[in-house]
């Protein structure tokens, strides 16, 4: 069977159509390539940002829980200190309770003289 001039017009003309559409092809992967690339940019940026707001983040609650560390410390040497006054008013209480009842005693003995 020889080749005919239609049957090579048509392969030549398939060739060319392989041919454009491979080049259109490589230009549409080139500019895939390039956004993919502006992403990975993008992306990079968003990576340092978020680092960035992790460590300010980090320090903030640092920066909280030495706050409150210190509160709580106060707040300890508030409460031992009312433990005291507490403790000391109620050794004073008999004490008290006793002169209250001699200043009652004694008001009536002046009364009765």
């Amino acid at each position: 069977m020889e080749p005919t001039d239609l049957t090579i017009e048509i392969l030549k003309s398939i060739r060319d159509e392989l041919r454009l559409t491979r080049t259109e092809l490589s230009e549409r992967i080139d500019g895939v390539s390039e956004r993919i690339d502006g992403v990975s940019e993008r992306m990079d940026g968003v990576s340092e940002r978020i680092d960035g707001l992790r460590d300010e983040l980090s320090s903030r609650i640092v920066a909280s829980e030495v706050r409150t560390a210190t509160a709580i410390t106060e707040l300890h040497g508030t409460v031992r200190e009312m433990t005291n006054v507490l403790r000391a008013q109620h050794d004073l209480r008999p004490r008290l309770e006793r002169c209250e009842r001699d200043i009652v005693d004694l008001r009536q003995k002046l009364v009765a003289r």
